[in-house]
């Protein structure tokens, strides 16, 4: 089969379109003819080096297609069902494994590029609006990367349950798109300082939670307009890591940090589901709208990358075989 290897960290430029034998299914895993996966940032840190990885690999940890075989031991779906996981293993390929476990089975009127764009983020968004801060009517709630995949979805749950909704964006672009998804006020990071503007509109009371992907350019500003016993959920570092922190700089408004993962909000299966089928329902019925910015051939893996790094792009990106 074809797949998206690395054989050493570094730019886009690793990315190799090559030749690879298929997989077979362990005794609890399924094999998925891949029809479509999803490029994250998490797989930008392991392309980078940044997330510890063996070498070589092929990236990517989600996407959609056809069981084509299962192990000795599934129960949870069949040779022939249209499938997504958000815990596939090498998921830039024609082929990919996934835990069975893991492994949604495709509701009717959910096609595979829907599931491949839609369960990870989506899962993440409702992981962080009903989880890792589960709003609350008249919260304030800053989402940045506002125009990004988890952030246009997180906007609109978070408008559902009666949120008021600040996003950070970097264009004028984007920031329609994160208006349009129902943002109440959006702030063009490279052109005001957030804090400073969230500030002034609350007359210094700031935001109750604060849901940040980007990490280290965004921190400290974060701490100066959370409100007192403010939230501060972090859920990716798309700037990089954040430095050594004194904890002590939380003690004054009484401030908590929390680090998301969707992992740790879909240990059972039952959970999992549960999320998901939250997601892929409000996404059926047409409550939640999904952005797929622009699908590529597995081929233009690299193109994805450099797009992706470079902020050109809104909502999710697909790679299709």
């Amino acid at each position: 089969m074809k797949a998206i290897r690395i054989h050493e960290s570094g730019g886009p430029e690793v990315l190799k379109y090559e030749e690879c034998p298929n997989p077979t299914p362990g005794p609890d895993q399924v094999l998925i003819n891949v029809q479509a996966s999803g490029v994250n940032f998490m797989d930008v840190g392991r392309r980078k080096g940044t997330m510890p990885s063996q070498l070589p690999m092929t990236l990517g940890g989600e996407a959609a297609g056809i069981v084509s075989a299962i192990g000795s031991e599934v129960t949870e779906v069949q040779v022939g069902d249209l499938v997504g996981s958000p815990s596939v293993i090498g998921g830039y390929a024609e082929q990919a494994l996934a835990p069975a476990a893991r492994t949604i089975k495709l509701p009717p009127g959910t096609d595979a590029t829907t599931g491949a764009a839609a369960l990870l983020q989506g899962m993440t968004a409702h992981a962080l609006a009903y989880g890792s801060y589960p709003l609350k009517p008249g919260d304030r709630a800053l989402v940045h990367a506002g125009a990004g995949g988890v952030g246009l979805l997180l906007i609109q749950m978070a408008k559902t349950l009666g949120a008021y909704v600040y996003a950070t964006v970097s264009t004028e672009q984007k920031a329609t798109l994160a208006s349009n998804m129902g943002a109440d006020k959006v702030i063009i990071y490279t052109r005001q300082d957030f804090a400073v503007e969230i500030n002034k509109e609350t007359a210094g009371e700031g935001v109750q939670v604060i849901y940040d992907s980007v990490g280290r350019e965004t921190f400290d500003q974060d701490i100066k307009c959370l409100g007192r016993r403010g939230f501060l959920v972090l859920y990716g570092q798309s700037s990089g890591p954040i430095p050594p922190i004194d904890l002590s700089i939380l003690g004054g408004k009484s401030l908590a940090i929390a680090r998301g993962g969707l992992a740790n909000y879909t240990v059972t299966r039952e959970a999992l589901l549960q999320r998901a089928n939250d997601v892929l329902g409000w996404i059926n019925s047409g409550k939640l709208k999904l952005n797929i910015h622009k699908t590529y051939a597995l081929s233009d893996a690299a193109q994805a990358h450099r797009e992706l790094e470079g902020r050109q792009t809104t909502g999710k990106l697909l790679l299709v075989p």
